[in-house]
């Protein structure tokens, strides 16, 4: 005989269960069916291809030419998470995280968690005025030399139509393949294309979701989009974490990645963080030697990384908000956002400056890297006035001094002047203060360029890296000037040389941004 604690809504929701069950499971069938046809092909391609999933054979890959002439390119952070608009991109996870601000946030304005989860932005991101060719137009605009969205962020929403799961932008919310549509329009234009995937940390990033009543616990419900939702790691450092990825899973990442390979052949593969844990490693050398063996029927392939999660030199190394303090004889790249505060668009952004921004593209061209810049377009598609605003002094800047960034190289000095830069990820947080003395050089085209990052109002500066010799010391440099001119500017400078410096004297130059001398020297 029946409970009386057994409503009819109970019963229901038992049979509600059961359907979802089945269905999850039918579906699952499937998705586990073709996975293994995939990594078959994976496996072919690796057998018959140049490299293999081992160091060994990895460690003979070359970054490509053009990759090395790239200075600048756009990171774009859009998806799901763009609809609540709070907090950052990680909202997903920390919306679970009881007591965090996002978890108030998300109780006062969308209710409780079981009732409207993360999965209940969907139909609300819908990108209705999204169009990629006026997108393409503004980065171009931006001086971008290639572009790198969101493929599949730790939210686990593919950004594109895939064959893996449902939970695409295709078939779901915007109903649109972005990235397709994004690569295709930069194609287009002669701007190189590029995917990011995120994917291997939503191992973890839905796992706060189990410790209170919420949707994540309904996975019969949402399979892939909420599976597996573990316990996230005390340290997200430790590359021995347990529960470590499963093998399941790790299948499913690497098809994931090889699937954005097949459908975009993107020039430049982006990671982030958590691919360097132990249990990933065979899987990222395994998709290392899968993309390469692709990427050689199309001019070549990089791949981004963090963390030393790959032998250095099979791929290119990669630091989060910050760069190098010196020059560095291998290519780099910094990728940051064009605010301190979130990768994605929300309503109170912590906007740089252009003139920040600028610096630092400067000063890490100077040093043999370059800047993978990030804005955070809203739900609908469009990009906030402050991110437009940005990009287009950025590109006014690189049409008058972009002789000295493009396609440039390191001098035998790449930077002077009193002002330090702190090494390492997450240093961007606070606005560096540049003087007069603070130049960043390149070579191109036969000149040398120096950079002042804070131009002085009474146009007087000296460059100590270019003085002559005197009885007790040797000069930094032993070559003759011929001629200077300043970059965006009419006016001729007037210079002279002595033990102490190179010194130049301009009377009407004068620039918020960094001011660039293009030196002729023999």
């Amino acid at each position: 005989m029946r409970s009386d604690k057994c409503e009819y809504f109970d019963c229901l929701k038992c049979l509600c269960r059961v359907y979802w069950y089945q269905e999850g499971m039918q579906r699952y069938t499937e998705e586990r069916s073709m996975i293994k046809e995939y990594l078959k092909k994976i496996d072919e391609v690796i057998e018959n291809g140049k490299y293999k999933d081992t160091w060994e054979s990895l460690a003979g890959y070359r970054v490509p030419d053009w990759y090395a002439d790239c200075k600048f390119g756009i990171f774009i952070h859009w998806g799901v998470y763009s609809v609540p608009a709070f907090g950052s991109e990680w909202y997903s996870r920390n919306m679970y995280i009881q007591g965090s601000e996002e978890y108030e946030h998300h109780i006062r304005t969308y209710g409780a968690h079981r009732d409207f989860g993360y999965k209940d932005f969907i139909p609300m991101f819908r990108a209705e005025k999204f169009s990629a060719d006026e997108w393409l137009d503004l980065f171009q605009r931006a001086g971008a030399q290639y572009i790198v969205p969101v493929a599949e962020h730790h939210d686990g929403f593919q950004m594109y139509r895939s064959g893996i799961s449902k939970w695409n932008a295709y078939e779901m919310g915007p109903r649109r393949d972005i990235v397709g549509e994004l690569s295709d329009a930069a194609k287009k234009r002669g701007i190189l294309n590029g995917a990011s995937s995120h994917r291997v940390e939503h191992w973890f990033f839905m796992g706060h979701g189990r410790e209170f009543e919420s949707d994540i616990t309904e996975n019969e419900k949402y399979g892939d989009f909420y599976f597996p939702a573990m316990p996230e790691p005390a340290d997200h450092h430790d590359l021995y974490s347990q529960p470590e990825p499963s093998q399941e899973y790790l299948e499913d990442w690497l098809v994931r990645c090889c699937e954005i390979v097949d459908l975009f052949q993107p020039r430049i593969v982006y990671f982030d963080w958590w691919i360097e844990h132990s249990a990933v490693k065979p899987y990222l050398r395994k998709f290392a030697a899968y993309y390469y063996d692709r990427a050689e029927k199309w001019g070549g392939g990089v791949i981004n990384y963090k963390h030393d999660a790959f032998l250095f030199g099979t791929a290119v190394v990669d630091i989060e908000r910050g760069q190098f303090a010196e020059a560095k004889p291998f290519v780099w790249q910094t990728d940051t956002a064009v605010a301190r505060n979130s990768w994605c668009y929300t309503e109170n952004n912590d906007y740089k400056t252009p003139g920040e921004i600028l610096c630092d593209l400067v000063d890490i061209v100077s040093k043999n890297g370059r800047l993978l810049l990030n804005i955070g377009p809203k739900a609908d598609g469009t990009i906030p006035d402050e991110d437009r605003s940005i990009l287009l002094e950025i590109g006014r800047w690189l049409r008058m001094n972009g002789e000295a960034v493009y396609g440039s190289k390191v001098w035998r000095y790449a930077a002077e002047g009193p002002t330090k830069i702190q090494e390492g990820q997450f240093a961007d947080g606070t606005r560096k203060e540049y003087t007069s003395k603070d130049i960043r050089f390149t070579v191109n085209n036969g000149f040398l360029y120096a950079a002042v990052l804070r131009y002085p109002e009474d146009g007087s500066i000296t460059i100590e890296s270019l003085r002559e010799a005197d009885a007790s010391h040797l000069p930094l440099f032993h070559g003759i000037i011929r001629d200077i001119d300043v970059l965006g500017f009419d006016e001729k400078p007037v210079y002279s040389r002595d033990d102490k410096g190179l010194h130049i004297q301009t009377e009407h130059v004068w620039s918020e941004y960094p001011v660039v001398f293009r030196i002729a020297v023999d």
